[in-house]
């Protein structure tokens, strides 16, 4: 019996997201990051004067670049997945720094002092939250990667009855058919 249409089509559109979602998520968070540490690298960010009061110990002229350096390594790192752990360990770094913002300066994200009312600063650094749970499910795949090739080892170890391994068999079936 034939499943009806909604039940194919929900599970290849479900397929499709298992497949793609992660991966989609990843290069977006790459993205957002080389550009916002672009912006602050060549000087044209609007952050400057937030990340100037925020950080006011530090001089804006090399801080503002140099965050901008450092998103701009993070963004590569999530492009390229080099050194995912530690690059998503430097993610949450700079996270959690964004919202120093709403500590160091509520007169500034805060309208009349009130937690609830957000100001276009306020919003801009809450909105972060999305990024920081974006990098954790990004975060809970890096083992799960690892996990997925030891399986695929173990099967590939696996001794078939003729005694030869499941590679070796894969290596056979794998030749195409006319």
């Amino acid at each position: 019996m034939q499943a009806p249409l909604i039940d194919r089509i929900d599970t290849s559109v479900s397929a499709f997201l298992r497949r793609w979602s992660i991966p989609t998520l990843r290069i977006s968070l790459a993205v957002v990051f080389i550009w916002f540490g672009a912006l602050k690298v060549f000087d044209v960010t609007p952050v400057t004067d937030l990340v100037a009061k925020t950080v006011y110990w530090f001089d804006p002229a090399w801080v503002v670049p140099v965050l901008g350096i450092f998103e701009i390594v993070v963004g590569v790192g999530l492009l390229t997945k080099i050194a995912l752990r530690a690059v998503l360990g430097l993610f949450a770094l700079q996270m959690v720094g964004t919202f120093l913002v709403l500590v160091l300066l509520p007169e500034i994200s805060f309208q009349d002092g009130n937690p609830l009312l957000l100001t276009v600063e306020g919003e801009f650094v809450v909105k972060n939250l999305v990024l920081l749970s974006a990098g954790m499910v990004v975060g809970a795949t890096v083992r799960a990667r690892r996990a997925f090739a030891l399986r695929t080892e173990t099967v590939e170890r696996i001794p078939d009855p003729d005694g030869s391994s499941a590679g070796d068999n894969a290596d056979r079936d794998a030749v195409a058919t006319p």
